[in-house]
């Protein structure tokens, strides 16, 4: 399936409007791993990531 330019325009435009990008680097390989780790557990490294972050945060906040 071959998308437009206008459906590419639209969805740049909501993801603008809706999120923020946080751009992280990792030594060389890590990414392949973390990639592999959240493969594992049925997540996209975005899931893995915002779910670590999310944990953290939440138990953090608990002590």
């Amino acid at each position: 399936m071959t998308i437009s330019k206008a459906q590419m325009k639209a969805t740049a435009k909501y993801m603008k409007n809706n999120y923020d990008e946080i751009k992280i680097r990792v030594p060389k390989g890590d990414k392949a791993l973390i990639k592999a780790y959240a493969d594992s557990n049925g997540e996209s490294v975005n899931e893995f990531i915002k779910r670590a972050i999310s944990e953290a945060m939440h138990k953090d906040n608990q002590t």
